[in-house]
């Protein structure tokens, strides 16, 4: 399998599973219904770690464009192979979300809320505040790409941080930590093609009660990350 098919399927892996929870939770008659945030949190934890641990022997399971740019920036990941990476993460994403809709579509149906409707595919701001949503975004993608670089093995001078075949775990537990800490002002993209990819995907699936995909509001949970990631790989080269 090659690093492309990975990515691919690593990220759809991601978003099969972290839009299910947000799915379980927000649409109607579902068994998870209203069981709340430490839910939505503690499931995308474990949404990175099933699939961090599915292809990272394959492609190092970046998942993310965020991740990958900053890895690249940071010298430990090659930016020619950057674009590839970042068009199997934004497919991936988009045909993850695809089949969380097709799992969850008698709920779809049955749910007559828009806004709820949009929540399970991608985030939103709890209080709409452009610089304080794109500061959520950028602190809580510097938290998860510094860690991942420290997790991952990168070296910084003569010091080597690595946990091996763990390195799924740690960082599921980075995503839950994330969640419950950070998560709260925007619901914590950190992640543009787990944002961008099924935002579309909502605008073009056939679902019953939605309005609008807040395309005013889609550039946030995407530039955010960017910065965020850049930041981290910024950070770590300097160290």
């Amino acid at each position: 399998m090659t690093p492309f098919m990975g990515e691919l399927i690593g990220t759809s892996m991601l978003m099969l599973l972290g839009n299910g929870v947000n799915a379980n939770v927000v649409l109607s008659q579902t068994k998870g219904h209203d069981s709340g945030w430490l839910v939505i949190a503690i499931g995308w934890g474990l949404a990175v770690f099933t699939s961090v641990f599915m292809v990272a022997s394959i492609s190092g399971a970046h998942l993310n464009p965020a991740v990958t740019v900053g890895l690249a920036l940071a010298g430990n990941f090659s930016w020619a192979s950057v674009p590839s990476y970042l068009l199997a993460q934004f497919l991936g994403a988009g045909i993850g979300a695809f089949l969380c809709w097709a799992v969850y579509k008698p709920h779809f149906d049955a749910t007559e809320d828009p806004a709820a409707i949009l929540g399970t595919f991608s985030t939103g701001p709890a209080i709409k505040h452009t610089p304080s949503n794109l500061l959520s975004e950028i602190a809580g993608t510097f938290a998860l790409v510094i860690a991942v670089l420290f997790i991952s093995g990168a070296t910084v001078g003569d010091q080597t941080a690595s946990l091996g075949s763990l390195d799924a775990l740690p960082v599921g537990l980075v995503v839950i930590a994330i969640g419950l800490c950070l998560g709260g002002p925007t619901g914590y993209a950190i992640n543009p093609a787990r944002d961008l990819s099924p935002r579309i995907m909502h605008a073009i699936l056939p679902i019953k009660s939605k309005q609008s995909s807040d395309w005013a509001y889609s550039w946030i949970p995407v530039v955010g990350p960017f910065i965020g990631g850049l930041l981290a790989g910024a950070l770590f080269l300097a160290l």
